[in-house]
């Protein structure tokens, strides 16, 4: 997803990069980075994870314990799957057109969308959990295209990589941790108020997205 790729183009960069200089003195790849940009970024991405496996991982579960068989939870996780990578085709020229902010903004309410459907949701109802996975699923896809978006926008070709790594690094921990912690929750209190609180946490999305379009005016 980074392009161009800094392994092909880094000795190039490192050739030239003491050409460039400001009043004497070299300016620095990690100078030129939006900090700000990065950290939006990596917020919306962790979030976005946190949600998302919380949820998906507890689904079968909830499912399991209502009479679903391994078919219908089959058919949940395959929709909730196809609608977390389908959308791609065309996820990144949406952001391109209408821009990361305005798509991290939609794929948190669709996360929130995603949480109460889940939430109340009957738990004889196959449909409603498959639209629930569904919009959970592409919820995903929204806030994690967008969040790539704006750390590539951010950062410079020779740094892209690493910063990419490293925010790699905390989503997977992310991830992890809302696996681990969901099981939790759902067995001191409910499906329902898992599905909830992790709508809830989509929103903060919104104010650090808009928290950024100050920052970019200012």
């Amino acid at each position: 997803m980074l392009r161009p790729d800094p392994l092909i183009i880094a000795n190039i960069i490192e050739r030239y990069k003491q050409e460039h200089t400001y009043k004497g003195q070299p300016i620095t790849e990690e100078a030129k980075e939006n900090k700000r940009g990065i950290t939006v970024g990596a917020i919306v991405m962790i979030l976005t994870q946190i949600v998302m496996v919380a949820i998906m991982t507890m689904t079968p579960v909830h499912m399991g314990h209502h009479g679903h068989g391994l078919s219908a939870v089959g058919l949940v996780i395959g929709f909730h799957v196809g609608a977390m990578y389908l959308p791609s085709l065309v996820t990144g020229m949406l952001i391109d057109k209408i821009g990361r902010t305005t798509m991290s903004i939609a794929g948190g309410v669709i996360l929130l969308a995603a949480g109460v459907i889940a939430a109340i949701a009957p738990s004889d109802s196959l449909l409603l959990l498959i639209v629930a996975l569904s919009l959970l699923g592409l919820g995903w896809n929204l806030g994690l295209i967008s969040g790539t978006a704006q750390i590539v926008d951010s950062t410079t070709t020779s740094t892209r990589a690493k910063t990419q790594g490293k925010i790699d690094v905390f989503i997977a921990l992310a991830g992890a941790s809302g696996g681990a912690m969901s099981g939790m929750v759902v067995a001191n209190s409910s499906y329902a108020a898992l599905s909830l609180a992790g709508g809830v946490l989509a929103l903060l999305l919104i104010p650090v997205v808009i928290w950024s379009r100050k920052g970019a005016r200012n």
